[in-house]
This record gives structure tokens, sequence and C-alpha cells, in this order.
């Protein structure tokens, strides 16, 4: 007896010691789908960057969806409060469709989200079987349900343009009635589907971190919108501020089983539930300056904080402030914009405890409130970003794909790796693209220097001649760099009319490039500012033999003394028709 009370009692205390340790955690339920069937203590989101066949994927399309993916698992882990977690795996390419634009706009909005999520889930189903957590396929778009300009918030009408988006006391939010979002939660299968068209997510408005989560994880494991509506993340939350600032409903929280913390959290020192920023003024005029204005948590001390804005939807990323080491900053100046335009804006910053935040916003510069700046060419159903005002026939081909690097190279050790390409650091490196242009024809590049800037080679072509465009040459002895047209008469960038003298390109800092080329003109931009206009007839115009590579029909790209990363080349036709010298 005495033996059997004793491992009884031994047992008891045992007992007591596990019960002591798992008690908290046995007194925390398991989360579960809205309907109790799946379990979501682990939630897998697969994001994957959807392009229509006939489209070009965005150059930094990369950095967007880390932003979104980001924003969105920090939001998960506020609310939940490791509860419940969320991960997200974004597809390390672009899905590329099997359809083109119009095809997948045969239909209503169901009709395309079924239609696009079905072709992606057909491709990937076999990998995510494979998956621990609650699996859920997000799909972001790059196209809206019906034509609209995204950046520009325009859709056509007829020969006109018109506004269409939510402008909400002058502050630009996600939900124009071209645009869309579609989910469902698919309790046979276990498994969520979301869809967010390029309204929802490519160009940062207030509020479209709200849309991405509201669609790629609260409808896909079966969450239902609040009754009544309030500023919740499944409510209106999307129209009211970033989802930093929303919230999910407790009432919806403790249905899927989740447990309220003893202590709740002071949002008032989170660095993620504070940080906002908003410009002063919030509708700008030409002109006016424009400063961000930032809120922080009390006593924050930044390490560094930046500020990188965007004109053109497809252009680079320019940094316009920042700040290192320092208290935080009330207020950023962003300058002047001297028309009006839609501008993107980033903001990051590290605090002085190593916490980091991050965000993503939109506003428009506009000659009166009421009035919205419209894009240079009209919006059709091959393009839905805005364009110089220049009417293209052919749609934009991308040249990267093209190129074999050894098969092209003419000089230095070329590299490439995942779609981006790299120069080496060597004096006259080139590598021709295995295509000849139409008659006339704009190149776009975007060229990210990885040393001190130097010559950066762009090889054209104009009737049967062929030429470069010579861009930030630093010839040393006291000069700014050069740019020009090499040759013009014969005469290379020490002498002729193009030559002008400007530091355009930095270190670590990728620059857009255009070439447009007319029979009887070459115009030059850089970073949104022309810098060469020069007409002419075509025979004027030769390449050096320096610059030469075995193939006269096809451009090329070159380097001096300086490695470049492209990740960007895209040719679009004028007029004639280009040709694919790989085949």
């Amino acid at each position: 007896m005495k033996t059997a009370t004793a491992g009884r009692g031994f047992n008891d205390v045992v007992f007591t010691i596990c019960l002591l340790v798992w008690a908290p955690r046995l007194l925390l339920a398991e989360l579960k789908t809205w309907d109790g069937k799946h379990a979501t203590d682990r939630i897998e989101v697969r994001v994957v960057y959807f392009v229509p066949r006939d489209r070009t994927p965005l150059p930094d399309w990369k950095e967007r969806v880390a932003y979104f993916c980001k924003r969105i698992e920090q939001f998960h882990a506020r609310e939940f409060q490791e509860q419940s977690t969320l991960a997200t795996q974004v597809e390390r390419e672009p899905f590329r469709s099997e359809r083109t634009t119009a095809q997948l706009r045969a239909g209503d909005a169901d009709f395309i989200f079924f239609r696009t999520l079905e072709e992606v889930d057909a491709k990937l189903k076999p990998v995510q079987a494979e998956r621990a957590g609650f699996p859920i396929l997000l799909v972001l778009s790059d196209i809206n349900w019906r034509p609209l300009d995204d950046f520009y918030r325009v859709r056509p009408n007829g020969q006109r343009s018109e506004f269409e988006g939510q402008f909400i006391d002058g502050r630009h939010h996600p939900g124009a009635a071209s645009g869309g979002a579609r989910a469902t939660y698919l309790a046979d299968r276990g498994t969520g589907w979301g869809l967010v068209s390029a309204d929802g997510w490519r160009v940062p408005y207030c509020g479209s971190d709200c849309v991405v989560y509201h669609e790629g994880v609260g409808h896909a494991i079966g969450l239902p919108h609040p009754e009544p509506g309030n500023g919740s993340v499944m409510s209106l939350g999307q129209y009211r501020g970033w989802i930093s600032e929303s919230w999910l409903d407790d009432d919806q929280k403790k249905r899927l089983g989740w447990t309220a913390p003893e202590k709740p959290i002071d949002r008032r020192q989170d660095l993620f539930s504070t940080f906002k920023a908003a410009t002063e003024p919030r509708v700008p005029k030409p002109d006016q300056d424009v400063t961000l204005k930032l809120d922080w948590p009390a006593g924050t001390q930044v390490r560094s904080c930046r500020v990188r804005i965007q004109t053109e939807l497809t252009g680079p990323w320019i940094e316009v402030a920042s700040t290192t080491n320092a208290a935080a900053p009330a207020s950023l100046r962003l300058g002047r914009f001297d028309r009006p335009t839609p501008v993107s804006f980033r903001v990051d910053a590290e605090s002085s405890d190593q916490r980091s935040v991050e965000l993503w916003g939109y506003f428009q510069v506009r000659s009166e409130f009421d009035t919205h700046p419209l894009p240079a060419s009209r919006v059709d159903e091959s393009a839905e970003v805005s364009q110089p005002p220049i009417r293209d026939t052919g749609d934009e081909l991308d040249l990267l794909p093209l190129v074999d690097v050894e098969r092209q190279r003419v000089s230095g050790q070329w590299t490439q790796r995942d779609g981006v390409l790299e120069s080496p650091k060597e004096y006259g490196a080139r590598i021709e693209i295995p295509y000849q242009p139409p008659a006339e024809y704009r190149l776009t590049v975007i060229a990210e220097p990885l040393d001190e800037p130097n010559g950066l080679i762009l090889g054209q072509r104009s009737g049967e001649q062929r030429f470069l465009v010579l861009v930030n040459y630093d010839q040393g002895q006291k000069q700014k760099p050069a740019s020009a047209i090499e040759n013009v008469d014969g005469q290379n960038v020490d002498r002729n009319a193009t030559t002008i003298r400007s530091a355009l390109l930095k270190k670590n800092r990728p620059s857009q490039i255009v070439c447009t080329v007319r029979k009887s003109s070459v115009t030059v931009s850089v970073d949104g500012q022309e810098i060469i206009n020069w007409r002419g007839d075509s025979s004027r115009l030769g390449l050096s033999d320096y610059w030469q590579t075995p193939t006269a029909t096809a451009l090329f790209l070159g380097a001096y003394d300086c490695r470049y990363r492209f990740t960007r080349v895209t040719v679009s036709a004028i007029s004639g028709t280009g040709k694919n010298l790989t085949q």
C-alpha cells in the first residue's frame, strides 16, 4: 500500500508539474478556419506575380511583392501574438500566363478570378501538396478586370480618359471599379484562393496592404465582413488607412480560436503600428514645396531613414531625402514637381535599437484639387501604364531573355542570373542583343552602376547606320562626365554637337534611359529628363571601330571601366517591324 501510495503520489507530482508547465498552452484553443474544419495555427501563403502573355513584368516587381508580404506578416503577428503564424513564399519568377490580356478579360470578375486561379493552381498543385501549414494561393495580377491605367488612375471612355478610383479627403485608396479582388475558402480541399488585380497592389495607395490581407488571408480562411461595418481590415480598413492602422475584430479572432492576452500590446510604442507618412500639402500643386510628415513612437532615435520617389510606374526609384543617427525627423522634404504628375513614395527606416519599418504611399500633384493629371497617351488593351507622347504600333518586347552570355558576348565576362544581366569592369566590354530593331523604335533600359559610374554604352541602329548612345563617360581632368551620341559627322563625345556634361548616374542607384530613334531624329532621356535631342539624316551617324560587334544589324550593350546591372532592356516599335536574330 505504501509503495502504491508513494507511486501514486509521485505520479500526482509529475502530473502537477506537467499541468503547471502546459496549462497556459492547453488554455489556448487551436486556431481553425471560420467553419472550424482546418487548423490555422500556421498559415502558408504562396504568392504568385501573374503576367499575361502579351505584357512585360514590372522591373521592380520583386521589391513590390516583398513589401506587401512583409506588411501582412507583421500585421498577422501583431494581431495573433504567435497563436497563429503567417509565412509567405514568393515564386521566384513571374507566372507567365498562356493567355493574353484580352483573353483573360473575356468575362465578368468571377470568371476572370476562376480562370486565373485555375491556371496557376494547375501548375503549382504538386508543390502545394507538400506544404505543412494551411495553404493559401495568392495571385497578384499585372492587369485589372478592365482597362485602367492604375498609376494615373484613369480609364478609357471613347477618345477620353476619365479618373476612376477612391479619392477620399485628398488621399488615394484602392477600389477602382475596373480593378477588383476576389477570394474563396475551399473547405473541401482545405485551402484558400485569393486574387488581387493591379489596382489593389501595383501602385501603393494608402490601404493597398489591407486589400492584400483581406483577400489573401482573411477571406481565404473563411472570414466574413463584420456587421456592422467598421475600420477593421475585413471591413472598411482599405478606405481608412494602412494595414498598420487597422485591426481584426476580437470577436472574429475568438471565433477562430484566439485567446486574448492578459496584457494588450501597447501600440503607442510599436513602430509598425505607429509609423505613418503623409504629404503636406496632401494634394500639392506644381512648383509647390512638398514635405513628407512622419509619425514615430515617442522618443525614437533613428539610425537611418531615407525616402525614394517614382514618377513613372516602370521608372527608377530616386532617393530624395535621408537622415542618419538623429532624433526621429518630424518631416523630410521631397522637393517640387514642375508639372501635374502621379508620385509613388517609399520610406525605409531603422531605429537605434535595430527595429525597422518600411512604408509605401502615393499622391498626385494636381493643378487644381479636382483636376487629375493625364497620361501622355490613351489607355488601351495593350498598355495600362503611361507612355511618352509617341504612338507605338507594336507591343513592348523584353530583350533580356534573348541574350545568351556565352554566345553573344563580344568582350569581357558578362554574367546573367534570374533574368538580370551584369557587365564586367573592363574597358570596352560589350555584348550583342540578337535583335534587329524596326525602322523607328523606343529602347528602354534600366541600369544600375555597381562602381563609380563610367561610360554606359547603348548600341543603336537607324536606317543602315549603327551608332551608340554614351552616358556618363568620366574623362577625369576635373571635368564633369560627358554624354553624347557617337558618332555624329564622324565626331565622338569630345567634339560633337550632342555632347552634354553632367553627372547623370549614381553608384548603386538604378536609372532609366530611354532612347527614341526616328528616321530623322534621336532623343535620349535619363530618369525622365531629356538630355539629347538630335535631328538630321541618319547617314550622318556612325560607329567607331572600337565598338564594333560581329552582327551589323544587332543592338548591343557595353560598359567602360564600370560594372552595370541591367534589370530591364525593352523595345517598342514606332514604325516598321523588328527581327529576332536567334530564329
